[in-house]
């Protein structure tokens, strides 16, 4: 069994998926109250310290052998203001720290896409070459000139101490059987010492082998006990011909990409006040669909689901039928979404369960890294 140690540890979409791979959790650490009651209906309460990262001491800890979290994205998300190492939010600092400090035998971080960008390309690689050499003594101030000197090692191979080798990807969720487009980077580092060989998951799920459900054998809509909707008809004509001259007669060998339709099956539709059988599956009133602001189709994996409510940039957090009518997603609808149990609990009104949830890494996601590299060790 392999000790985990949650550092930004949220919901718990990253700690779930580990869990279900193999992992047993030593300690969460998460300093937002809620986030942290969400931990306590789901882990024993004594794992979970409601502290910052800055004031939480490792020396609490068994032997770690795995170090996971998802370091706040707002520095380097697209829809802030993206002041990176300069905005105050960024944890980056103390995640390297954990590694420095722990030396655990693998880590995993998540972040969003765009903490790829060129305006962040030199504090990236600043990250990941203190990653690289952990026991490397920096200097505090300018984060610069340690770069410099991390380029300097990294190019001698002058380097004595114990080594990390890191690699990072963006992987889109759907491709990995998640209902939902989300593109994040995610940074997994092995120590050397280890001698694991080891990379990436290929995906597993596509576009392709979802409309060649649709739109060359019509699987799907058998599935779902459905015609195929009129506004399909032009796109099916198009995207068959398209699949037969790439695939001929044979599907392509990945299974297809999850629907929204697909996650909400067999779930009654919300009403205004609260299910005993669904936790969170309550009618949200207020949602319109507008330029900009169109909701996720409800035949297609969803938008990514965003940690906001109403107005939330593009619709993420609304389905729209294939009539064109939209309404927000339940709290339960976008767990399952994320690819959260039905039975995990996320507390707090609707708006907060919403930040939670789409703070989350999906589950599914977590799970297959995990288990990728779990037997390896």
């Amino acid at each position: 069994m392999l000790n985990c140690l949650e550092l930004f540890s949220g919901a718990g979409g990253l700690a779930k998926g580990l869990e279900l791979a193999g992992a047993k959790h030593c300690a969460f650490v998460e300093w937002n109250k809620d986030a942290c009651n969400t931990l306590r209906a789901n882990y024993p309460v004594g794992l979970v310290h409601e502290t910052d990262i800055r004031d939480f001491s490792y020396s609490v800890l068994p032997q770690v052998d795995i170090i996971a979290g998802g370091p706040p994205c707002q520095p380097f998300s697209i829809g802030g203001k993206a002041l990176g190492y300069e905005d105050r939010r960024d944890m980056f600092p103390y995640a390297v720290s954990s590694i420095r400090d722990l030396m655990p035998k693998f880590f995993i971080f998540e972040n969003v896409k765009g903490l790829l960008r060129k305006s962040f390309a030199e504090y990236f690689n600043y990250i990941i070459l203190q990653l690289t050499y952990p026991q490397v003594k920096l200097k505090s101030g300018n984060w610069k000139e340690n770069l410099s000197k991390l380029e300097r090692i990294h190019t001698s191979g002058k380097y004595s101490g114990l080594r990390y080798n890191v690699v990072y990807r963006v992987l889109n969720a759907a491709d990995f059987g998640v209902p939902q487009k989300r593109e994040r980077v995610i940074i997994v580092g092995i120590r050397e010492d280890l001698g694991i060989e080891w990379n990436f998951p290929s995906p597993s799920h596509s576009s392709d082998a979802l409309n060649w459900d649709k739109y060359v054998t019509g699987e799907y809509w058998t599935r779902h006990r459905m015609a195929m909707p009129k506004s399909e008809l032009d796109t099916a004509r198009k995207e068959k011909k398209r699949l037969e001259s790439r695939y001929g007669l044979f599907r392509p060998d990945t299974k297809p990409w999850i629907t929204v339709r697909d996650a909400l099956a067999g779930l009654p539709q919300p009403e205004r006040n609260a299910s005993s059988e669904f936790e969170g599956h309550v009618f949200q009133a207020g949602a319109k669909s507008y330029n900009g602001h169109t909701g996720s189709e409800i035949d297609m994996p969803s938008k990514t689901i965003k940690a906001g409510d109403h107005g939330v940039p593009g619709g993420e957090n609304m389905v729209r039928f294939e009539d064109g009518s939209v309404r927000y997603f339940t709290t339960f609808e976008a767990k399952r979404i994320q690819s959260f149990p039905d039975d995990y609990h996320i507390t707090g009104s609707w708006t907060e369960a919403m930040r939670q949830i789409g703070n989350a890494v999906p589950v599914t996601l977590a799970k297959t890294i995990a288990e990728s590299l779990f037997p390896l060790l």
